[in-house]
């Protein structure tokens, strides 16, 4: 039988060793799960004529990300990356697409909501980059934060890679990282609910859907409850 003080030691090492365990598994960067792989495995799938083919690389995207650290710590950290890339993905294509479709030939006001910020009326607010910024009222606070002039260059999203992803980033933990513990449904609704959800298009959903379990299973991570909107 064992001494009370022993067997208290056994069970603190014991327990250290677990949460250690643990720690190392949800302390994973961002870097060491994005790897080179998972990201050539997605932009691999486009086109090799499309312009996103030499516009958006892995070192681009962690370079934004070490402007906003906080990415990545919700929850699971692969978990947030699977649901961050299953919108790109959508959105852009395989990270194909740079520009919204047709967006250049929209009319410029298509974008522009005056309430709470102003539009240059020579530019267009259409989507643009990763998770396709899109509005006057995204753009400028984005362009405030990231240093860039969101009111009078928008186009610098689809010019810079870099920035290209500082806006998705930036857009992501602003209205998407609050609600991904309540499901990839509630990431749907944060970037496209209004189009998507309550059987606004559920192809949408499922695409986006689909692209997020594939990535949980290649990260190694459940995907979670209410994956719908």
């Amino acid at each position: 039988m064992l001494f009370p003080n022993m067997m208290k030691a056994l069970l603190t090492i014991f327990m250290a060793r677990i949460l250690i365990g643990s720690v190392s598994v949800n302390a994973q960067s961002v870097a060491d799960i994005v790897t080179d792989s998972f990201f050539n495995g997605i932009i691999d799938q486009s086109d090799a004529s499309c312009e996103g083919r030499n516009f958006y690389t892995r070192a681009a995207f962690l370079e934004a990300v070490d402007s906003y650290p906080q990415f990545g710590t919700a929850d699971d950290t692969r978990r947030e990356v699977a649901a961050f890339f299953a919108h790109v993905t959508h959105e852009t294509g395989h990270l194909c697409f740079i520009n919204e479709i047709d967006g250049p030939s929209l009319p410029t006001s298509q974008y522009c909501d005056p309430a709470q910020f102003p539009c240059n009326p020579e530019k267009s607010y259409y989507g643009r980059g990763p998770l396709q910024l899109t509005w006057n009222f995204n753009y400028i606070p984005a362009g405030q934060s990231i240093g860039f002039d969101g009111l009078n260059s928008p186009e610098i999203v689809a010019s810079d890679p870099v920035i290209a992803f500082k806006t998705a980033v930036w857009f992501w933990v602003n209205n998407v990282q609050p609600v991904i513990g309540q499901g990839f449904g509630a990431t749907i609704r944060a970037i496209n609910g209004a189009i998507e959800c309550n059987g606004g298009n559920p192809p949408a959903v499922e695409a986006r859907v689909g692209y997020y379990i594939d990535y949980c299973n290649q990260l190694g991570v459940d995907p979670g409850p209410n994956l719908r909107c």
